[in-house]
């Protein structure tokens, strides 16, 4: 006999708490809701049905990989960021809410013309392309895989006719002229060697290269604090996601390369989050 909805959100709630998944019941409903294959919000007026045994079969292997602590995004598929959903797959890293900081901040002032080093999922770009339907953007990345599903974001966002994607390492590869760009933004790898071993399971199903430069956590803003001035227009803005105890270092790295304008901007939680700069008149 198959058991009820209710039963099944009772039992996963507690296999997904005995995991060490904070929020448990919040993610088992959304998990039933797409073994089921309903929004989470119809899964309240369903709980007395019975599962059926093709959603049965479908929440036991999304339970047991969330279990193994592979991302729920990564199972689901999608990954709410901003205003939208984007999808979300092991190629790319898992977009985070305290990154919704830098897209906020970039829509504070004008801009026409983006550059989104690596862009992974699109997630930052693609957010502010929606909110300016008039600006053009470009977006790289060193992975293939990782442009491949920014292009599919891209499309599902109906933005892909402003919205050009090419592979580069930082700024070498980037086909554009200098000046281009009246905003660069960037969610670089900036994550230490040394802290890799103490985050969350979840980040081991993450591209290793997209969390961390194997080295001090800085190298991506060095190469990024290098290059950008080439490429950013007279009065560009140059804005970057940082660690929370990077904001000195950082600001030190831009500017030693001669940007002006420096602050930091900190995420809803009050961490430093995001350093912003200007081209600065001694750059290009």
């Amino acid at each position: 006999m198959s058991r009820s909805v209710s039963a099944a959100l009772t039992e996963l709630s507690g296999r997904l708490a005995a995991a060490g998944i904070d929020g448990a019941p919040r993610e088992a409903r959304r998990i039933v809701a797409a073994a089921m294959r309903v929004v989470p919000d119809r899964v309240t007026l369903m709980q007395a049905d019975p599962l059926e045994a093709e959603a049965e079969d479908r929440l036991a292997t999304m339970a047991a990989r969330r279990c193994a602590r592979e991302p729920l995004s990564h199972i689901l598929g999608l990954r709410a960021f901003f205003d939208h959903e984007f999808r979300v797959t092991a190629d790319v890293l898992d977009p985070r809410p305290e990154t919704e900081t830098l897209v906020a901040a970039a829509l504070d002032a004008p801009f026409e013309r983006v550059l989104d080093l690596g862009t992974g999922s699109g997630c930052i770009l693609l957010s502010l392309m929606a909110a300016r339907p008039g600006a053009q953007g470009v977006g790289t990345d060193i992975s293939a895989p990782a442009l491949a599903v920014a292009r599919e974001n891209a499309r599902i966002l109906g933005v892909q006719d402003r919205c050009r994607f090419q592979r580069a390492d930082w700024f070498a590869g980037i086909d554009a002229p200098d000046g281009t760009f009246d905003l660069i933004v960037s969610n670089p790898p900036y994550i230490a060697a040394w802290e890799m071993a103490d985050l969350a399971p979840e980040l081991g199903h993450e591209p290793r290269a997209a969390l961390t430069d194997e080295g001090d956590g800085l190298s991506a803003y060095r190469a990024i604090a290098a290059g950008a001035g080439r490429f950013l227009a007279p009065g560009g803005r140059l804005m970057v996601e940082i660690g929370w105890r990077q904001g000195p270092d950082v600001l030190a790295i831009l500017g030693a390369a001669g940007f002006g304008g420096l602050r930091i901007l900190p995420d809803l939680d009050g961490r430093d989050r995001v350093a912003v700069a200007l081209r600065g008149s001694t750059q290009g």
